[in-house]
């Protein structure tokens, strides 16, 4: 059965992206599949170590168009830049600018996706489009459901496309999710969405 996404024709001009294990390579396959005129706003979140001094910014930038930082606290929200959440703290979207904290270790983890998606969902609303990809545990489950409840758009990744299911089953349980796509259509929607089109899905 296709069903159709976004029929009001809202730009969704804020992506959040969430994953753990194998976050990495799934957000390495979006990312270079976006265009560098892409008018959103992008922001990542990977669960990883307290002492992680790897920069994913510098990993992701090279395959893609799109400028990537890990933020300060404070930067400006800005069309056309992804925010990677660096190692040990959360990011969170108060609609004009990044905020970085310390905040309690959510799912075990900081940095956790749900600040973010919860954050984005309260100051953004329905310009908002969360994504749920590969990782363990049921980290985003909540922030999906914020998004959903501000009018927002939640897309999830096949879970049995996912190295790791946990978190898009979670994310699927309740079905308070728009759509399951691959990563390859994931990306396509997330252009389609930005622009304010219409997103034909298939749903099983």
């Amino acid at each position: 059965m296709e069903i159709s996404i976004n029929t009001e024709k809202r730009a969704r001009d804020v992506i959040v992206i969430g994953a753990s294990a194998g976050g990495i390579q799934a957000v390495g396959e979006i990312l270079p599949r976006l265009p560098a005129t892409l008018p959103a706003i992008v922001g990542v979140v990977i669960h990883r170590g307290s002492r992680s001094a790897v920069s994913w910014a510098t990993l992701f930038e090279r395959k893609t168009n799109l400028r990537v930082i890990e933020p300060a606290d404070g930067d400006r929200l800005v069309h056309g830049v992804v925010y990677v959440a660096p190692s040990d703290r959360h990011m969170i979207f108060d609609g004009e600018a990044v905020h970085l904290n310390r905040g309690p270790k959510e799912h075990h983890t900081r940095p956790a996706v749900d600040p973010l998606f919860t954050s984005a969902a309260l100051a953004l609303g329905p310009r908002v489009v969360g994504v749920v990809l590969t990782g363990g545990g049921q980290d985003g489950m909540r922030g999906v459901l914020a998004i959903r409840a501000a009018r927002g758009i939640s897309l999830v990744q096949k879970p049995s496309e996912a190295e790791y299911a946990s978190m898009p089953q979670h994310a699927i349980i309740g079905d308070q999710v728009d759509a399951v796509l691959s990563l390859e259509e994931i990306s396509e929607a997330l252009v389609l969405l930005a622009r304010g089109s219409v997103v034909k899905v298939s749903r099983a």
